[in-house]
């Protein structure tokens, strides 16, 4: 269950940072984010390889990467409360350093599930 959470939340952080490099200047801080979260992407992708069947694996990656789109996109587009913006991108840009730790955090106990570190 993890795997599947953690890949969902890849491609929507892949997404969401992809709108921002579009909108917003880029800093070190940010392509640090972008690199760590590259790495834990590559060792996710690696692990489904190994233990998820392949045609499900396909069939997900397919599924997460529609719904992480159209997820932002709903967000782009704005979700409006009387006339005001309810939720807007600039907040989602501030709530990327909290998903990117979930990411990490969440790859490295998959990880240490599967090696029984943890």
């Amino acid at each position: 269950m993890i795997f599947f959470t953690v890949l969902f939340l890849v491609f929507l952080y892949f997404k969401i940072a992809r709108v921002h490099k579009k909108e917003e200047l880029m800093n070190t801080a940010m392509l640090v984010q972008h690199l760590l979260v590259g790495l834990s992407a590559v060792s996710l992708l690696y692990y489904g390889i190994l233990f998820v069947k392949w045609y499900f694996f396909m069939l997900l990656v397919v599924l997460f990467v529609i719904v992480a789109s159209l997820a932002v996109t709903t967000v782009q587009l704005g979700i409006f409360v009387d006339g005001k913006p309810m939720f807007g991108l600039s907040k989602t840009y501030k709530y990327l350093p909290i998903l990117t730790i979930a990411i990490l955090l969440f790859s490295t106990v998959l990880w240490g599930f599967e090696t029984g570190v943890i």
